[in-house]
């Protein structure tokens, strides 16, 4: 029984070192996901923007109105 627990956990080891390693599928999915990341703050902050340009034309029709 020792020596099958021994192989047992070897296996295990090996299989999580494997594991750690980086692919390059995973490092390309990486850059992906972080270049998606990006894009998506780009636009929050690009919708921000044009927020604040609608609240400033809507203040500036108000005042030529009143």
């Amino acid at each position: 029984m020792p020596a099958i627990s021994r192989l047992l956990s070897f296996g295990l080891g090996l299989v999580l070192c494997v594991g750690c390693e980086q692919g390059p599928a995973q490092k390309a999915g990486e850059k992906v996901d972080k270049a998606v990341e990006g894009a998506g703050k780009a636009i929050e902050k690009a919708g921000e923007k044009a927020g604040e340009k609608i609240d400033e034309a809507a203040k500036k029709v108000r005042d030529a109105t009143k």
